[in-house]
């Protein structure tokens, strides 16, 4: 099995590892200080559940790898339009896109059925943006329940978690789900390949819409935010607007608000994504997170007040960041 990573960042460079140490053919893609000590170095992976060293192969341009079975993508959603040029050299007719993000992904109603089918969202597939680099038919769904972070460069620092759970958007469980799933747990992750994936991915976007967008809003941790009451009482609303969301468009969602606010709270002082991306003058992935729910909300006629009015103030946050 031949796999490339595009943007081996922390959770790219972390599963690339796992995937090395099973036998894959890895190839990791990445850029300055990071790639010049994978290079050196390999991956050093520094976990709870033990360290290890990998040395994949390294590099800056797809064209020294060529085509692959897999390309795991590890970029932001918000790269995927741009990165044309970088995913192109890696693909053959049967080439699937491993796709780890956040939020609503750009498939999301590919092979979806019933009324919605084939419907395209403009907040996640800009005119069509991302849909004419990574055709919808390469799509693998990936929800990451793994909290990794760059330690340095060359240095993954594994914090928790070592579920991806991946699944088909047509909700088969297909040959090349099932050989990336045996893979990665050969490389000691946990791989489940779930029958309906949208449902984990409204599960995971149930904190991601709710905590991230605040956090960056607040400048405040996860227990922070838990332990505020007016802060807890808006984030609660975000979650029971998005649960009507999914319900509306026929997915379960297997946790509480109650649960999910818990589990929220034993994270700790833990800074969300967004707020890091903030803090270091990086794009906010906020389109997948919370514009498309807000999308999604009006095709479904959804009343979702507490969504758009955050929605609003966080987007002008994300615009007066990038200027």
């Amino acid at each position: 099995m031949k796999v490339a990573v595009l943007g081996a960042g922390a959770i790219g460079a972390y599963v690339g590892a796992a995937l090395h140490r099973a036998g894959a053919d890895v190839h990791l893609i990445a850029r300055g200080p990071h790639l010049a000590a994978m290079r050196q170095y390999g991956v050093r992976v520094r976990s709870p559940r033990g360290d290890f060293t990998a040395r994949a192969h390294a590099t800056d341009d797809p064209a020294d790898i060529g085509p692959v079975d897999y390309v795991f993508l590890g970029l932001k959603a918000n790269s995927y339009a741009a990165c044309g040029p970088l995913i192109k050299p890696l693909l053959h007719d049967t080439t699937a896109v491993v796709a780890a993000q956040n939020g609503i992904p750009w498939w999301y109603f590919h092979r979806h059925g019933g009324p919605y089918d084939g419907h395209r969202l403009e907040s996640v597939d800009p005119d069509g943006a991302v849909s004419a680099v990574l055709a919808p038919e390469r799509a693998v769904g990936c929800v990451v329940y793994a909290a990794t972070e760059l330690e340095a460069p060359g240095v993954v620092r594994h914090l928790e978690g070592t579920r991806f759970s991946i699944g088909e958007p047509d909700r088969s469980v297909s040959d090349r789900c099932l050989r990336f799933g045996e893979a990665m747990r050969a490389g000691g992750l946990k791989c489940p390949v779930e029958p309906d994936l949208r449902d984990d991915i409204w599960v995971k976007l149930l904190g991601n819409i709710s905590f991230n967008p605040i956090s960056a809003l607040a400048r405040a941790t996860m227990r922070q935010m838990c332990l505020h009451g007016g802060t807890r009482r808006v984030i609660e609303t975000m979650m029971r607007e998005t649960l009507s969301v999914a319900e509306a468009l026929g997915c379960t969602v297997g946790v509480s608000v109650e649960r999910r606010m818990a589990g929220a709270e034993r994270v700790g002082d833990h800074r969300t994504s967004t707020l890091q991306d903030l803090e270091r003058g990086k794009p906010l992935e906020l389109d997948v997170l919370l514009a498309a729910v807000v999308e999604l909300a009006d095709i479904t006629g959804v009343e979702v007040p507490t969504l758009r009015t955050v929605h609003a103030i966080s987007d002008l946050l994300a615009l007066r960041s990038a200027a």
